[in-house]
């Protein structure tokens, strides 16, 4: 008898269906099929992966507003969002095209040092064998074709885990990879349970782990993988430093965007706000006017700019992490209001340094600001979190940037953006606890493969 899991909408708890967890008979005869499918893909050419990519990229254009629809329905994330996250979809799906056609290797000359042998080494990028790629909630679409596209991409055969509250659009993004011109037995969806996870991870059919969610499970990952290459892109406690000489609207419009956005839901958001002392009413004031104006409520409402997050626990963490940060000495500027899922936009003053919401991640829609007279004194506690994935700073000085660049223990500094800076072709991951590898399409490439030498 299979056990069954709900799929329920964040926002006003519709059900939008009830499925059946994968056996593991069913994980196992997906795991051989998929061991059968590296011969398949063996015999398809970079060119025609790309080709078939390219086509995967059309049809998420063509499908766009159903699959953001679905995204909404699953997620509690405003249409717009959704809508958003499928531009970026597309666009990953091309980059992983293009470079399907640019995985470049190298010839080496052997007489490079003594003793003069004669030899030429050939360097070739070749694909680990099966990907195991396990994608979160929060961007369904877009995190999904940054695994699966970069894997197809290198010749990797793909056994795709998203979360089960995203069955609905997963199903439907597996269905147009098969329409593109996927080959079954190159890609297959599975949901086992909780206890089940374990063995798919250990199985010896999995050769390379592409995982993007929390610590535990990544912690739980790495003991069940044993040797096999990890990559891990995890959370972020990311700062927004604001100088004096910040351009203060755009700073604030970042934070608001980066931070609101997906109610907060993101392991990017800028989730700690330094401003300088000399703008920081003017910057505190701005972003309380300018987050009253925020439409908070049903997310498939086209003006909506927060919606619930992802579930009841979710909603009751983030609301025990403000009133932590109260009750030692933080106050509330905005916010501190809870309906239902939907939490509302919250600014904090006053936090304390070693509060939950200055060093552990809260993903959910809370600021909390802090002054500072001198940059010194706010690097050790940017850097004072288990967590370095990104960063961002609003000024003009060059050498400041520079500094700062080379001491926050952080995968990336944005220049007059916020920490929520992505694009398909960077780099993409952290440091200490964010994370294990690089994403970002070429690199992800990169990181399932291994390298292969011909010595002639």
């Amino acid at each position: 008898m299979s056990i069954s899991y709900k799929v329920n909408n964040p926002f006003n708890q519709e059900l939008l269906g009830e499925f059946p967890f994968s056996s593991k008979e069913e994980v196992e005869a997906q795991l051989v099929l998929l061991k059968k499918g590296q011969k398949t893909l063996k015999n398809i050419p970079a060119h025609e992966r790309s080709d078939i990519l390219r086509r995967l990229s059309v049809l998420l254009d063509e499908n766009s507003e159903k699959l953001a629809k679905l995204i909404t329905l699953e997620t509690g994330k405003t249409i717009a969002d959704s809508r958003v996250e499928m531009v970026r979809a597309v666009n990953a799906s091309i980059a992983s095209s293009e470079e399907a056609r640019q995985i470049i290797g190298e010839t080496l000359d052997s007489d490079a040092y003594a003793p003069t042998r004669g030899k030429l080494g050939i360097v070739c990028w070749r694909p680990l064998g099966t990907a195991l790629c396990i994608t979160p909630f929060n961007f369904p679409i877009n995190i999904a074709i940054h695994k699966i596209g970069p894997a197809f991409a290198a010749g990797n055969t793909v056994m795709f885990k998203p979360g089960p509250q995203n069955t609905l659009s997963s199903q439907l993004l597996t269905d147009l990879c098969y329409e593109a011109g996927f080959p079954e037995d190159t890609l297959q969806l599975c949901m086992p349970d909780i206890p089940e996870m374990g063995d798919l991870i250990a199985s010896p059919l999995i050769n390379v782990v592409n995982f993007t969610g929390g610590t535990a499970a990544a912690n739980s990952i790495a003991r069940a993988a044993g040797y096999k290459k990890l990559l891990l892109e995890l959370g972020g406690n990311d700062p927004l430093i604001v100088m004096a000489d910040a351009d203060i609207d755009s700073a604030v419009n970042a934070a608001i965007n980066q931070r609101f956005a997906t109610a907060g839901q993101r392991c990017t958001a800028a989730k700690r706000l330094f401003l300088h002392e000399d703008i920081y009413m003017q910057f505190r004031d701005t972003l309380i006017a300018k987050t009253k104006q925020l439409v908070v409520g049903d997310p498939l409402q086209e003006e909506t700019f927060i919606g619930p997050v992802i579930n009841e626990k979710a909603a009751n963490e983030i609301k025990l992490s403000i009133e932590q940060a109260v009750s030692v000495g933080a106050t509330v500027a905005l916010g501190n209001k809870q309906e239902g899922n939907v939490i509302y936009p919250t600014i904090l003053e006053n936090v304390n340094s070693d509060c939950e919401l200055m060093v552990e991640e809260i993903f959910g829609p809370v600021i909390p600001l802090m002054s500072f007279s001198d940059i010194e004194q706010i690097i050790p506690i940017i850097n004072n979190s288990a967590y370095g994935l990104q960063g961002g700073i609003f000024t003009q000085q060059l050498g400041l940037i520079k500094y700062l660049f080379d001491e926050l223990d952080i995968g990336t500094l944005a220049v007059n953006d916020g920490p929520g800076f992505r694009a398909e072709h960077f780099p993409f991951g952290g440091v200490k606890s964010s994370g294990v590898g690089r994403e970002g399409i070429k690199y992800a490439i990169r990181e399932m493969s291994y390298l292969k030498t011909l010595v002639i």
